[in-house]
């Protein structure tokens, strides 16, 4: 069976965020199955609303290989749990590597789709992260997306440098490869310097205080 290099992206994607969907959950007190289930909303919770809003059928129904790719990232992860567990920012490098790896796989299926470049970038930014709020949301946390980090930003930027790519007619494998390497990047960048969007400070009016003193 011929597997194209944008269905290595996939999976390799599908492994990343499973990877930092079941790191997450190893903190909530979660049994094996429900860091399982964790993982794979991670890994297919964008693609599935990519699909939807494509009026497709979801990609995982139709191919069981994402399953069983979470599967093996789970076992990955009671197998080197010492190892991957011991090193601060696994959550992060996962979740970039998945992040920018989904950003492709979004914008690619898109372009198959006929759409124009800006729905693709906007395909492949939900793509890249619903999973990860999906995740979030059912662990509790505050979405990464909704946080000051570099996140849905760097998907945008991504697919900004994939349409790049393609106007000078670069390889599509290369294409690909840049477009990942970029999003990946700028979450990396950001990170070590501590580049982030300013945060929205709460919003406050006196009116209230100034009517109960009256």
């Amino acid at each position: 069976m011929e597997i194209n290099f944008t269905t290595v992206i996939d999976l390799s994607g599908t492994f990343a965020f499973a990877i930092s969907g079941i790191r997450l959950a190893s903190g909530k007190q979660i049994d094996w199955f429900g860091a399982y289930i964790i993982g794979l909303v991670t890994a297919i919770g964008g693609g599935t609303t990519r699909d939807l809003l494509l009026d497709v059928t979801p990609f995982w129904m139709e191919d069981g290989k994402y399953f069983l790719t979470t599967g093996v990232a789970l076992l990955a992860t009671l197998l080197f749990k010492d190892k991957l567990f011991r090193l601060g920012n696994t959550l992060f490098l996962f979740d970039s590597i998945g992040l920018g790896l989904f950003t492709i796989v979004g914008i690619s299926k898109s372009l198959e789709a006929g759409l124009p470049f800006w729905v693709c970038i906007a395909m492949g930014t939900i793509t890249g992260t619903v999973g990860g709020v999906v995740r979030d949301v059912l662990l509790n946390e505050v979405p990464l997306l909704f946080r000051k980090d570099i996140y849905a930003l760097a998907c945008v930027a991504g697919g900004v440098v994939y349409f790049m790519c393609r106007h000078f007619s670069l390889p599509a494998g290369l294409t690909e490869l840049v477009a990942a390497s970029t999003v990946i990047l700028i979450r990396i960048i950001a990170l070590k310097f501590h580049i982030h969007l300013p945060i929205l400070s709460s919003i406050t009016t006196d009116t209230g205080d100034n009517e109960n003193k009256s």
